[in-house]
């Protein structure tokens, strides 16, 4: 495989959220805003690319027996590092994505691509496949945010930190969409689209 297939995999054919299925519990929990979205997004992008790195460079000295509780110690290092960071620079974001962000050491996409790929491959490699998945997920837990706030609250938010910018939108709120069943009824109806759309092409 391409590098540039590498890096794009994760993006629309290995999508995270739409194609593979993980990493759905912080996307229902905290798509209620694009800001929101987009920070867990990032996050997670973090996370996978310093675990990635870290994992492909020692994966030849792990024993077997551990490797699994290995990988979740080194994801956890870089977890905590964001979770320091949010809670010291940006602390309306960290309060709003609360537990999700410690959670993130047991994100199946995170686990998941070390288990699968940077435990099997170079570094370069496993950095692409990471930024890969972190923009598929960043994008796709964005999308949803973007329909989820547009339809429950009638707003875009981009704003934190008092920079940004906060649209109003002229809809009539339904408060469904940014509860539980609204975050199930969105994915559940993109990811209908997009299998509609596969099955077209075949």
């Amino acid at each position: 495989m391409s590098r540039w297939n590498e890096l794009t995999k994760g993006i629309i054919k290995e999508n995270p959220i739409f194609f593979i299925m993980l990493g759905l519990c912080p996307t229902l929990a905290v798509s209620t805003k694009v800001i929101y979205g987009i920070g867990m997004g990032i996050a997670a992008t973090f996370v996978l690319i310093g675990s990635n790195i870290f994992i492909s460079l020692i994966r030849n000295f792990i024993p077997d027996k551990i490797r699994i509780p290995c990988y979740i110690v080194v994801i956890a290092t870089f977890v905590t590092i964001v979770d320091y960071i949010l809670n010291a620079y940006v602390q309306p974001l960290h309060k709003a994505l609360g537990i999700y962000i410690p959670l993130i050491v047991v994100n199946c996409i995170i686990l998941g691509r070390a288990e699968a790929y940077a435990g099997q491959n170079t570094v370069l490699n496993s950095i692409l496949d990471a930024i890969g998945m972190g923009i598929g997920f960043t994008l796709a837990i964005t999308l949803i945010a973007l329909i989820r706030e547009i339809l429950g609250s009638g707003t875009i938010t981009l704003q934190m930190l008092g920079y940004g910018w906060v649209w109003e939108v002229p809809v009539k709120p339904m408060t469904i969409m940014v509860l539980p069943p609204g975050a199930l009824l969105t994915i559940g109806i993109l990811m209908g689209i997009i299998n509609h759309f596969k099955q077209k092409e075949k």
